[in-house]
């Protein structure tokens, strides 16, 4: 009687150990569930520099006593996201409103930051079971010399089949953790390729409009020029006819007067072919050309130039931004690479019935479930996935370098611009006072030749020397428009000031 109760509490807890064992199994693959394997990423810090620039940055510069030639540097002062109002042109106000939104350039941004933020909804699906369901219905005939199928040896028989399965790779070791991290940094890459597009298209559209106004000051110039030739001309005219100069000094006036005519097609040229770059920077085709045209005398340089401290460039520029998310998926990569070398585990369930009439699918009896897990690891791969560790090392090693590279560049930028804003104001005072002295040489070499007191050539020189120093005036003024546009596009623009492009996007809160 002793040894029956044995008997039977053995066959009881061999029962029970057959239930209960996979459920531990599952139980315990589900507590080691949020080891995640790989490093951290922690981002760079900024450089330990405290200028942007070997010299200190003057606090003002200016090329005349001009009201409104003067711009102050302000250390720390903010980038407004509309920068390019503080140029107070309306046409160019309206035009960098019609680039941001007809630009196709812009749009393809747009489309892959959706791309990538889609990518990342899509692995965080991973995380959760996978959930699937059918129905199969049968005719079937069973052959004879075999055994039937179904209980009641009937060999003709229709089946009805539903069932609903239910599959779940536990993510142990965090592998698809670090996947969706890798996925969330390149979508924020993408986010700050946005903008970097953003601030290129604009930062674009100043300059070509800059450079529009700079050829068409250098027009009135060459036509000043020419009708200062066509004035001497006259003049050298009148003189051979008396007597008092060589008809050769008409003809090398007449050469000088179309050497200068010669300049007018070129820069006609260039002004055609940059209202060509401003329709398309609009998104638009160079029948449907703009409406806006740009005169330097309609731009207002702004008076405060922001300089933002090192420690906020890292932040502000989206190239680093760029780089620093592309250091970060490369990073993640390193923990998908190891999660892979460790076991993946699968917990299934399945749950069904059957039945040979569809009206009796819920019949009790007629139903069927089973429960189960999946353990898997690779025993030889001839180093595969070692390599692939490997590799991923060696990409955040290269993502690092591209990285330290980028920020190097973008410093590098930051002061090439501010050195270039202190020497175009230079330059221009410079200009602007050999402009002047060259307007007094040739009023006062083309009276003394009037009264027969000069040689031509003196008049020739100095028509020479007039018309260069006016064209690099005009080149030079407009320089430090570009300039300016160049800083604001070097500090990062202020995209950071910006919701209207994330809103639309679906960006805010995430």
């Amino acid at each position: 009687m002793i040894l029956r109760q044995l008997h039977l509490g053995f066959r009881a807890n061999v029962r029970w150990a057959e239930i209960l064992g996979p459920v531990v199994f599952i139980l315990f693959a589900v507590c080691l569930e949020g080891c995640t394997v790989g490093p951290d990423f922690h981002p760079s810090a900024p450089p330990a520099v405290t200028g942007l620039t070997k010299e200190p940055i003057p606090e003002s510069i200016q090329a005349s006593s001009t009201p409104g030639d003067a711009q102050r540097f302000v250390l720390g002062r903010d980038i407004p996201g509309e920068w390019w109002t503080l140029f107070h042109s309306e046409p160019l106000t309206a035009l960098v409103e019609q680039s941001l939104k007809a630009n196709p350039d812009l749009q393809t941004a747009q489309a892959a930051l959706r791309v990538a933020m889609e990518n990342v909804r899509g692995q965080q699906g991973l995380s959760f079971p996978i959930i699937g369901g059918g129905l199969t219905p049968l005719r079937s005939k069973d052959a004879a010399q075999l055994s039937p199928a179904l209980a009641s040896s009937a060999l003709l028989y229709n089946l009805y089949q539903a069932q609903l399965n239910v599959s779940w790779t536990l993510d142990v070791f965090g592998g698809n953790r670090r996947q969706i991290e890798s996925l969330r940094a390149q979508a924020d890459s993408r986010r700050f390729e946005l903008e970097a597009t953003y601030l290129a298209l604009t930062a674009n559209v100043v300059s070509a409009a800059v450079q529009e106004a700079s050829l068409r000051a250098q027009l009135a110039a060459a036509e000043d020029v020419i009708r200062l030739e066509t004035d001497a001309l006259e003049i050298v005219r009148h003189q051979n006819v008396s007597g008092q100069i060589a008809g050769a000094a008409v003809a090398a006036q007449e050469a000088a007067l179309a050497q200068a005519q010669q300049t007018l097609p070129q820069l006609q040229k260039q002004l055609a072919q940059q209202r060509d770059l401003l329709t398309a920077l609009a998104g638009r085709l160079p029948a449907e050309e703009i409406e806006q045209t740009f005169e330097l005398s309609s731009l207002q340089l702004p008076a405060e130039l922001p300089i933002s401290l090192p420690s906020q460039l890292v932040e502000q520029r989206p190239d680093i931004r760029i780089a620093e998310e592309n250091l970060h998926a490369a990073s993640a990569q390193i923990g998908v690479a190891t999660a892979n070398r460790l076991p993946t585990i699968t917990l299934m369930a399945e749950d069904g019935t059957v039945a040979t009439k569809l009206s009796q699918l819920l019949q009790p009896g007629n139903g069927f479930w089973t429960i189960g897990a999946n353990l898997t690891q690779s025993i030889f791969d001839a180093g595969t996935l070692r390599s692939r560790s490997r590799a991923a090392e060696a990409a955040y090693d290269q993502a690092a370098s591209t990285y330290r590279s980028t920020v190097v560049s973008a410093f590098q930028n930051v002061a090439d611009v501010l050195h270039a804003l202190q020497y175009d104001a230079d330059s221009l005072k410079a200009a602007m006072n050999s402009e002047r002295a060259a307007a007094r040489s040739l009023d006062i070499t083309r009276r003394q030749l009037e009264l027969g007191q000069a040689a031509y050539l003196s008049l020739l020189t100095a028509q020479q020397t007039y018309q260069q120093a006016l064209m690099n005036r005009v080149q030079i003024q407009a320089l430090r428009y570009a300039d300016t546009a160049a800083l604001f596009q070097a500090l990062g623009g202020g995209w950071w000031n910006r919701s209207d492009i994330a809103a639309s996007i679906g960006l805010r809160g995430q």
